[in-house]
């Protein structure tokens, strides 16, 4: 029984050694980025874990507006000015695997995580 449980206690302390490795080597919780493109061209450059207080920003382009709600570790598109509001109704994106993307803007928001 004694051998079992110490068993268990080991593989735990395994796991999360483990696990705040990860978050450490990743750069902890902070330091995300957001990338604002139009055309292909980066526009703007928004760092996320500064926003403590949420805000919004307007992106004007010669196709429409897009209006971006930035809070800390997030951003979304609150509003835009195109038919399909398909970019308005994505939500807000925290991490780099899905990027914002409004087509009839040429507009796409993706976000940088830190480098290692």
């Amino acid at each position: 029984m004694k051998r079992k449980t110490l068993f268990w206690i080991v593989l735990f302390a395994v796991l999360a050694a483990a696990s705040a490795g990860m978050y450490l080597l990743r750069g902890g919780a902070g330091g995300t980025v957001a990338a604002v493109y139009v055309d292909g061209e980066l526009r703007d450059r928004i760092d996320l874990s500064a926003a403590v207080i949420p805000y919004e920003l307007t992106v004007e382009t010669e196709y429409g507006y897009n209006t971006l709600r930035v809070s800390h570790g997030a951003v979304e598109v609150a509003e835009a000015d195109c038919d399909e509001q398909v970019c308005v109704h994505q939500g807000a994106i925290r991490d780099s695997l899905v990027p914002i993307v409004c087509l009839p803007h040429r507009l796409v928001i993706q976000i940088e995580e830190p480098e290692p």
